[in-house]
């Protein structure tokens, strides 16, 4: 059968599923701007796996970004993600435990401007489920998991992957913040960043922590995680106001945000009680807790540069970045 793979490739995942064919390619997703596709593979009855999801990265001659975000330091920025990716399932996806459940990383391989990434399907280990819109029900289970993540890396050093995790992080993002016509935004950007990154208390961000990545059980009681290009050093609140924003419309945001710090500090600190003590406990909720509205401004920091019309752009994310520079 054709998969797009190419020969060697396809050998790769044949042999890492132990089967004679690969009897059927469902194709998940391209990758974003073409930079190739995530494939779903389904093989002959007598393999080791059923199915396997394959993530085939070919970069591009020539870049088509929607938005017209397309020139070297965007290409550069994207071929990074995918080494970072690599690295984190590599070297460091194992820490994972089933309170932040991840696929496996079966296989991996590199030729060329090509690098091919072999990874258990959650579909058939039990996670079906996907969500492009959501309630509470949803984002408490991502809250949790996500709070179970930040607990395993807490102080880690984030070794091979972005120093500073999130793809909207300022420091990658020059193009975006000279298209930002708010101007006090635009001034206080800095310092909105000198902030995060300033916080006592860091760990591993996913990065790119949107509904849409994670993976629901046939139960509605589990959840798992995907795509980690972005993984990298931060504050936890960086992921929670994403998730957030990606999950709640404005007003339910606005109106439930104690309710949605409560539930994501409550299982943190049940998953970090025998690491750090009670007293380090309550500095880090303090801490954090003050730094969820210079979380939430600095996306919509990037959201306003990137797509001044977005749909996210609403009154209570302007009301937020308005009390975080007025309190600079």
């Amino acid at each position: 059968m054709n998969t797009v793979l190419g020969p060697q490739f396809e050998s790769i995942v044949l042999a890492t599923a132990g089967a004679a064919e690969i009897q059927s390619v469902e194709k998940i997703q391209n990758l974003w701007s073409d930079y190739g596709r995530i494939l779903r593979c389904v093989f002959d009855d007598g393999a080791v796996w059923k199915s396997l999801v394959v993530k085939h990265v070919n970069f591009p001659d020539q870049v088509e970004h929607p938005r017209g975000w397309s020139d070297a330091q965007s290409h550069g920025r994207k071929m990074k993600s995918y080494e970072v990716e690599a690295e984190w399932y590599r070297n460091w996806s194992d820490q994972c435990g089933n309170s932040c459940r991840i696929p496996r990383l079966l296989a991996y391989e590199q030729i060329g401007e090509e690098l091919l990434l072999v990874l258990e399907d959650l579909d058939g280990a039990g996670f079906p489920g996907r969500f492009q819109s959501g309630g509470m029900e949803e984002l408490r289970l991502c809250l949790r998991w996500l709070a179970n993540f930040h607990a395993s890396f807490l102080t880690s050093c984030p070794d091979g992957l972005w120093e500073v995790g999130t793809y909207w992080h300022l420091a990658t993002r020059p193009n975006e913040l000279a298209a930002l016509e708010d101007v006090d935004l635009k001034n206080a950007a800095g310092a909105i960043d000198t902030k995060l990154k300033g916080a006592n208390f860091q760990t591993l961000v996913h990065g790119d922590a949107k509904l849409a990545n994670f993976c629901f059980s046939e139960n509605g009681e589990e959840v798992a995680a995907v795509d980690f290009q972005y993984v990298g050093g931060g504050c936890g609140m960086k992921d929670v106001a994403y998730l957030v924003g990606s999950c709640l419309d404005e007003e339910a945001s606005e109106a439930r945000e104690e309710e949605v710090l409560d539930i994501y500090f409550e299982t943190l600190s049940g998953a970090l009680q025998e690491k750090v003590s009670e007293a380090q406990m309550d500095q880090l909720i303090v801490e954090w807790r003050g730094l969820y509205h210079f979380a939430w401004a600095d996306f919509h920091r990037f959201l306003k540069g990137w797509c001044p019309g977005h749909w996210k752009i609403n009154s209570y994310s302007e009301r937020i970045v308005r009390e975080v520079i007025a309190g600079l």
